[in-house]
Parts: C-alpha cells; sequence; structure tokens
C-alpha cells in the first residue's frame, strides 16, 4: 500500500511538473560595447579650433547651401553624423539675433514628434556658454546645441542617425555621441 501510495505521489508530482505556462520573452535589443573616448584636435584650416572623437571621420558638408566652414563629423560604426555650421558673424549678412532665432526655431521643429526637448545652458572649460538641447522620442536629431561670442562667431551642431532604429535602442550611442559633443564645446577656441 505504501509503494501505491508513493508511486501515486511521484505520478502526480510528475504530471504537475509538467504543466507550463508560456510566457512571451520581452523584444531584447543588440548588445552595444562602446569604446574608450579618444580626441583628436582638428585641422588648422577653420576660424574654430576643439578637439573631436577619434572614432569620428571629418568632411566638408557638400549641401550647396552650405558655407565655407560647415563640416560633418560621421562616426561610420554607428551611421551618425554631426553636422557643424559656423557663421562669421563679421558679414553683414549673418545677424545673430537671426541665427539664434533659426536655432531654436530648428529644435522646436521636431515637437510634434518629441516625447520632450530639454534644454539647458552649460559653462564650458573655455569660459563661455553653451546652448543645449536634448530631444526624446523618435525624432531625428536627439541632440543639437549652439554657442556664439555674439559679435564674432556663432557656432552650432546637430547630432543625426543614418538608421531607422528606435531611438531607445540608440540610447547608449547617443549618450556616448553627446559626451564627444561636450568635450568638443569644452575645447572649442576661436582663432580669429
Amino acid at each position: 500500500m505504501q509503494k501505491l501510495l508513493l508511486l501515486s505521489f511521484v505520478l502526480m508530482l510528475g504530471f504537475s511538473a509538467c504543466e507550463q505556462t508560456y510566457l512571451p520573452k520581452p523584444k531584447a535589443y543588440n548588445r552595444i560595447d562602446l569604446p574608450e573616448s579618444a580626441y583628436q584636435v582638428l585641422p588648422d584650416t577653420f576660424p574654430y579650433q576643439f578637439f573631436y572623437s577619434q572614432y569620428a571621420e571629418l568632411s566638408r558638408d557638400t549641401f550647396p547651401k552650405s558655407g565655407r566652414y560647415y563640416i560633418n563629423l560621421f562616426y561610420p560604426d554607428y551611421d551618425a553624423v554631426i553636422q557643424i555650421t559656423y557663421k562669421d558673424l563679421k558679414n553683414p549678412d549673418n545677424n545673430v539675433e537671426e541665427l539664434l532665432t533659426e536655432a531654436f526655431d530648428l529644435t522646436m521643429k521636431h515637437n510634434p514628434k518629441a516625447y520632450s526637448i530639454r534644454e539647458s545652458i552649460i559653462a564650458m572649460r573655455n569660459n563661455q556658454v553653451a546652448s543645449i538641447a536634448e530631444l526624446a522620442g523618435e525624432v531625428p536629431s536627439q541632440f543639437q546645441f549652439f554657442t556664439t561670442d555674439s559679435t564674432t562667431h556663432f557656432f552650432r551642431g546637430a547630432l543625426y542617425f543614418n538608421t531607422a532604429n528606435k531611438n531607445d535602442s540608440l540610447r547608449p550611442i547617443i549618450e556616448f555621441i553627446k559626451k564627444d559633443a561636450i568635450e568638443m564645446l569644452n575645447t572649442l577656441e576661436w582663432k580669429y
């Protein structure tokens, strides 16, 4: 009788252990291994100078309406680019108030798709200030910035990705490139 009871108990335990509840697995994102930050100096052919990432490729902006000192910092491993525009405020065609308005307007164009836009002023190591905008949501540009000395130079940048990935999955890369952009601003110097 004890053997029958023990056998029944083992069978019941076995049948109940085979019962499984299916739980769907959440979507996973690829693991992104980011390198240590490393910087190099911008060539001496621009009216400004800064340090930029060694993982970025420097090129002139080839858009027909781009200015002489517009450049792109392309990150080939992440298919991302920081587009940099520069305006000489000594040129009468470049009005600092209009450039400031345009910089804010370009950020606000993302408002319909942005969950939030966080704007802040940062003090840079070179005793200047910069305005940065961090955009959350499925927006084309997740990070934008500008700085000016208000009399001679106006410098603006925006980060773009050439990919259809969701920005949540790009968050580590955005933070990595944002750190590079902050280093760029901290080392920015006007040359003339």
